[in-house]
């Protein structure tokens, strides 16, 4: 569903979130991101704040030299300051997104940190504007309704199988 997805065939600039075991496992997208052309970016989340940077990677080989967080998520460690961040640049064309549960309406129940939110705001001010927004989920991850706030920012399109 992804690669065949119009919107991902029309994107260049691509944030995806490298998989945690519970989640929508992303390497194969990765590596087609790669096999495109395309450029990828993946998720630097700040502990103990609501910040995440997207910082890109030069290649699907590339995740083997990032370091593992104490949550146990493979990410461009703080020091490395070589990769272009998605919002200094040209900023994002496209975000997939991670969750744990979602509704039909584009709600979203993330973590609880607000991360992508906090983003997205950010993206919203970037010249590129806000871009378009697919969570990958399992079906059982879709319910009737999720708890929101207002700072929560729905996303545009949810991808799960048989949707």
């Amino acid at each position: 569903q992804v690669i065949d997805h119009p919107k991902y065939q029309g994107s260049k600039r691509i944030a995806i979130f490298l998989s945690m075991p519970d989640e929508i496992q992303t390497d194969e997208i990765i590596k087609d991101i790669f096999k495109q052309g395309k450029e990828c970016f993946i998720p630097r989340y700040k502990p103990h704040s609501n910040h995440m940077d997207m910082l890109k990677l030069s290649s699907a080989e590339d995740i083997s030299s990032l370091s593992l967080t104490s949550w146990n998520i493979l990410q461009p460690s703080d020091d490395d300051s070589a990769r272009e961040e998605a919002l200094g640049g040209g900023g994002l064309d496209l975000i997939f997104m991670p969750g744990l549960g979602f509704d039909k309406k584009g709600n979203r129940l993330g973590r609880g940190k607000g991360y992508y939110d906090t983003y997205l705001e950010r993206c919203m001010k970037h010249p590129g504007g806000k871009p378009y927004t697919i969570a990958l989920a399992f079906r059982e991850q879709i319910c009737e309704s999720v708890p929101v706030t207002e700072n929560d920012v729905q996303v545009d399109e949810i991808l799960y199988e048989d949707c």
